[in-house]
């Protein structure tokens, strides 16, 4: 199954996107992150490490932090996360530990990612869990706000 075959990846990743587009209104790194159970938003996120003063407080973290209060469990095994772009250790680790079963993100990141560019934590055999990762989901619109914000700092 591709995400191509799932229509529900893209409309889930528009709402990443419009996370992200809140996390450049702050002057962060523009990232968004939607976790989903059984088709319904459990949490939301974008990035905040700056205005927070928090290191973990990617958009992945923030929305699997707010699903975890919201269901009551810090296992979330039935969730999908989506983010504007490729996980890095720390939050596909983060998935990882709370069960996520997919992970569907848009940019690849050639820097820290951690689902296949950089580092494939999600397939690495000697984790106790295992997460369905899709690429690349939006990922024109994705790269485009990305690249439009470093652009503007160079």
């Amino acid at each position: 199954m591709s995400p191509a075959d799932l229509p529900d990846d893209i409309g889930y990743m528009r709402r990443a996107l419009e996370l992200a587009r809140r996390a450049e209104q702050d002057n962060e790194v523009p990232v968004g992150a939607v976790l989903v159970i059984g088709g319904a938003v459990a949490g939301e996120g974008w990035n905040q490490p700056i205005a927070t003063h928090d290191p973990t407080a990617h958009a992945e973290i923030v929305a699997m932090r707010a699903a975890a209060i919201q269901l009551g469990n810090y296992r979330l095994g039935a969730a999908t996360l989506y983010a504007t772009l490729e996980p890095c250790a720390m939050c596909i680790g983060a998935a990882l530990n709370a069960r996520v079963s997919r992970v569907v993100f848009g940019a690849w990141d050639q820097k820290a990612g951690a689902c296949g560019s950089v580092f494939d934590l999600p397939r690495e055999p000697r984790m106790a869990h295992r997460i369905d990762v899709f690429g690349g989901v939006c990922s024109e619109e994705s790269s485009a706000l990305l690249r439009r914000f470093f652009e503007t700092r160079r």
